[in-house]
């Protein structure tokens, strides 16, 4: 991961340095040819992740560690619903800033809330005000999706609560790689999965999350305030999510599996179970 000051004008640099076909910046590491470090194929509780094409990772799309420069306490997660950014507050130059999608106008969470639960490969199923206000795109799903690859939430999701109830809003992974840096989702906040993983492993239940106002947006990150486009909701084939072929393509996910971490094809990932 690279480790840079999280501040506004090195964040402007980094969209200069960007991956392009053999161009490549001074700080990063490469896997392979393909992958940038963090983002690349990993084994998760028995799936084999694939890794993020280099593409969605483009200028300040991806997750780097530095000081942070905003207004919240250590031990915080900050979210810039405007920017499309979600900061961990932490100690130094350790806070780490990854990219979000957020939801789409008037559909974002607001204020301050706590992480309550943390699940890995949640399942899914659409709210009530989700089947109300867009049953064309919800409906086909109302019987929900059980956790694992074809789950909207992807491989984490992280809970928010307010006073004690669920808000239900999540803080959750993805396979719409093409959403993050944009505003795509009902209202929850949407990671890679790898970095909703990292994010994970961080954060203990009963954190503090914070998002910011469009005022504070605009005082902390004028630079990449309203970054990113709006994009519209996508029916999807409920045959992708239901058929017998999709079901048994999907295994139930498998939990505190030896190979978690592991890059598939590596010699350690290949070593009997």
């Amino acid at each position: 991961m690279t480790n840079i000051p999280v501040n506004r004008r090195t964040f402007l640099t980094l969209t200069g340095s960007t991956l392009l076909g053999a161009c490549v910046s001074p700080e990063m590491t490469i896997l392979t040819p393909a992958f940038i470090e963090g983002y690349g194929p990993i084994y998760d509780s028995g799936y084999s992740l694939q890794g993020v094409p280099v593409e969605y990772l483009q200028g300040v799309n991806r997750r780097i560690t530095g000081t942070y420069l905003g207004e919240q306490p250590v031990g915080t997660i900050d979210v810039d619903p405007y920017a499309k950014f979600l900061y961990f507050v932490r100690e130094g130059a350790n806070s780490v800033r990854f990219p979000i999608g957020a939801g789409r106008a008037g559909r974002s969470f607001s204020g301050d809330g706590t992480i309550e639960v943390k699940k890995k490969w949640p399942g899914w199923t659409p709210t009530k005000n989700m089947l109300r206000t867009e049953p064309e795109i919800y409906g086909p799903f109302a019987r929900g999706i059980r956790g694992g690859l074809r789950s909207p939430l992807g491989a984490r999701a992280l809970y928010l609560y307010r006073g004690g109830r669920d808000t239900y809003y999540r803080i959750h992974g993805t396979n719409a790689l093409d959403s993050i840096g944009n505003s795509s989702s009902a209202g929850c906040i949407r990671m890679f999965n790898h970095d909703v993983i990292a994010l994970f492993e961080m954060v203990p239940t009963g954190t503090r999350v914070h998002v910011r106002s469009e005022e504070e947006s605009l005082r902390v990150d004028p630079e990449n305030f309203n970054r990113g486009v709006e994009v519209p909701a996508r029916q999807v084939d409920p045959d992708l999510i239901y058929s017998e072929e999709a079901i048994a393509n999907d295994p139930p996910p498998v939990f505190d599996d030896p190979r978690d971490g592991l890059v598939p094809g590596s010699d350690e990932a290949n070593v009997p179970l």
